[in-house]
């Protein structure tokens, strides 16, 4: 249960005064929906109103605040004039300009003989001074007030700053003085306040430098939001290793089969990380392991021998994929190797319907099947397995920590092996994996030759196509990829429609389409074609990028390459190059490019090397863009800028491995208050593992 001290936090942002249902609508839009989120809403600018010239004194085009004698006021002969009232002080005088304007509250408001204080800017019309609509209007006890310095935050349509300012402030005031849960000691060592002083300095900037994400208030605030992140990481890795395990070590005579049955040696990195998951399961904890390997590096036998160390003790395995091309993709590299060890398959995706899905789960819970492949399909309330003891997750940035736990709640204490052919750099690897164990293969398997790359410029297409035409005359399988045309799948279908339709017309039913938007089948046979049919030229849109293996594939074209992350240039270059031919991606950008497209274009021209991509990548792109949508299951950020943050993130992995090890059920006092930070930023999964959470 969330601790009664943050209930006004989590309460809607319609329980602040001045927000009603319409405006808390457009609050949600910028910030977020609960009282909480405004607090994380930090301002990205400043208005100074602390100038206080004389008229005299007031400098064009500058925000002033004066204090005038209001003298006069001039009403317009039509509504199409401005409104003037005459003010001055002992220098000058100044006109306030009002369009549209309400006599009645403006004679209330600015009372002729009485003195009042204005601020906004100030212009010069006509050889006259003037300041067209206040930004606002006080008495004279007010001065101190109106001269501050005013946040400005991000907007969204139907949201003022006023409106949200009051709201924030609003947000402020309900934030309770919570118990400290920082190391005194790097308080003290880092110069930072208390929690809520912090928060209030954030919210109150005094001038540029407080804006900047190295001041002292928002680090202290992006260190909180690190140190929930990596204390929930290492809690759920503690309650793997809490949990009694089964030791796993089967006798080898299964693997052994399928390694006969390879057509090649494993590479050095690939028996290095089969040593370590096998240490790993042979221990009496519950296995949580980060298998990363380049595309192309030999993941997939890497998985299938993990599991086959499961199957050797007569329990079972599951290989989970994000998409049913990908699930199906592993079935074909898996299934024949498998049939080689006599251990039966099956796959388990949203296809599988009516009796013959029935029949998969009968196989299942009564542990006829040995190692099952499919989708999240595979954690469906329905699906039993007789004694399921490891799963391996692929491309686990698609799934979040809650479906990794969901999987290996279908057994008892379930070693997790998850994979990734997405290179993580170092510091995203801290955010998104803390809790894991890492293995690296490093080498593609033997036979693999190297792709080279070509860079030309979107006009030279007529060029392209011929060259296209005589590699596809030499017996060469072509893919064409599309661009990313924005977030919409309509227009990226659309453009590769159009692609399809120019190129049938030059090349004729030897080109194929996948995108999508097409149904599952649709898909596979698109892709059946391709890999062995009548199909030689593929155009698609990035649905290939993830786990398509085509070996005959050896040209790639990419249109309008600068549209593409420098990650996924990469995964989708790593589709082609897969066989013992030389293979060529040919990369086309249309002009002008910007500087950072340049570089990624640069990268990619001068390396293969995933690593080395994804490190890139992180400099050029920051990693706010880099961890992209919420889907990813990467975490998301409010107050933490990886870019800037990255030296505080080591310090709060120290610190929750530190407090883990004296407290580990968070019942100290420093323990209890590390509680209230769980839930203040909505790690709450983690409590859940606390003995007395």
């Amino acid at each position: 249960m969330r601790p009664e001290i943050l209930f006004p936090l989590f309460a809607p942002a319609t329980a602040l005064t001045g927000v009603g249902p319409r405006i808390a609508q457009a609050i949600g839009k910028v910030a977020g929906e609960h009282v909480a989120d405004l607090l994380w809403h930090l301002p990205s600018g400043i208005i100074d109103r602390r100038y206080a010239p004389t008229v005299a004194e007031a400098k064009t085009g500058a925000i002033a605040t004066l204090t005038l004698r209001v003298d006069h006021h001039v009403r317009p002969h039509n509504r199409r004039q401005p409104y003037r009232i005459y003010c001055s002080d002992d220098t000058g005088t100044l006109a306030l300009v009002f369009f549209h304007a309400h006599g009645d509250y403006l004679l209330r408001t600015l009372p002729e003989g009485e003195v009042r204080v204005v601020s906004g800017t100030v212009e010069r019309f006509q050889n006259q001074i003037q300041m067209t609509h206040p930004d606002h209007i006080g008495t004279a006890d007010e001065l101190e007030r109106l001269q501050a310095v005013e946040p400005v935050y991000p907007l969204t349509a139907g949201l003022s700053l006023k409106v949200l300012g009051k709201a924030v402030r609003g947000a402020l005031e309900t934030a309770p003085d919570l118990p400290e849960w920082t190391d005194s000691a790097l308080l003290a060592q880092r110069g930072w306040k208390p929690w809520k002083e912090a928060l209030l300095a954030a919210q109150a900037p005094e001038d540029e430098g407080d804006l900047e994400p190295t001041s002292a208030a928002r680090q202290r605030l992006a260190f909180d939001e690190l140190l929930a992140n990596q204390l929930a990481l290492a809690m759920v890795r503690l309650h793997m290793r809490r949990t009694k395990g089964h030791k796993t070590e089967g006798d080898g005579a299964l693997r052994r089969q399928v390694l006969d049955a390879l057509p090649f040696q494993l590479t050095h990195s690939q028996e290095t990380a089969l040593n370590e998951i096998a240490i790993d399961m042979g221990q009496e904890s519950a296995m949580l392991r980060l298998l990363q390997g380049d595309v192309g590096s030999g993941k997939t036998v890497v998985a299938l021998l993990a599991m086959l160390n499961a199957v050797e003790t007569g329990t079972q395995a599951v290989l989970m994929a994000p998409t049913e091309i990908l699930a199906r993709q592993h079935l074909t590299t898996i299934e024949p190797l498998a049939k080689a060890a006599g251990v039966r398959v099956a796959i388990l995706t949203g296809r599988e319907k009516g009796a013959a899905r029935q029949q998969i789960l009968n196989q299942l819970s009564s542990g006829e099947i040995g190692i099952a492949l499919g989708t999240h399909a595979l954690f469906q309330e329905d699906v039993a397995y007789r004694d399921l003891r490891l799963a391996v997750i692929d491309e686990q940035h698609r799934f979040g920590v809650h479906q990794r736990l969901t999987l290996a709640g279908k057994g008892e204490a379930v070693d997790v092996l998850v994979m990734t052919a997405t290179p993580i750099p170092r510091t995203l690897m801290l955010t998104a994996y803390g809790d894991m164990d890492v293995s690296r293969l490093t080498e593609k398997p033997p036979g693999r030759r190297p792709v080279k790359t070509v860079v030309k410029p979107q006009d030279s297409l007529g060029e392209v196509t011929a060259a296209v035409g005589r590699a596809l005359d030499k017996g060469a399988k072509v893919y064409w990829v599309c661009p990313m045309i924005e977030e919409s799948e309509t227009l990226d279908v659309a453009a590769a429609e159009d692609r399809h339709a120019a190129l049938k017309g030059v090349f004729g039913d030897r080109t194929g389409l996948v995108h999508g938007r097409m149904k599952g089948k649709d898909k596979d046979a698109a892709m059946a074609a391709f890999a062995e049919g009548p199909v030689d030229l593929l155009v698609a849109t990035t649905v290939i990028e993830v786990g398509v293996d085509v070996p005959s594939a050896t040209v790639m074209v990419i249109e309008h390459a600068e549209r593409f992350g420098l990650a996924q240039l990469h995964q989708l270059r790593g589709r082609i190059g897969r066989g013992a031919e030389d293979s060529t991606c040919l990369v086309l950008y249309a002009a002008p490019l910007s500087e950072t497209a340049r570089k990624r274009l640069e990268v990619i021209r001068e390396t293969e090397d995933g690593f080395v991509i994804a490190e890139e990548d992180l400099k050029l792109r920051g990693a706010g863009e880099l961890l992209g949508t919420r889907q990813s299951g990467m975490p998301e950020f409010r107050l933490a800028d990886l870019d800037v943050h990255a030296d505080l993130l080591p310090v709060a992995r120290d610190d929750a491995r530190v407090i883990l090890a004296k407290d580990p059920d968070l019942t100290g006092a420093r323990g209890k208050a590390l509680r209230v930070l769980l839930y203040l930023f909505e790690r709450d999964v983690a409590v859940r593992f606390l003995r007395s959470g």
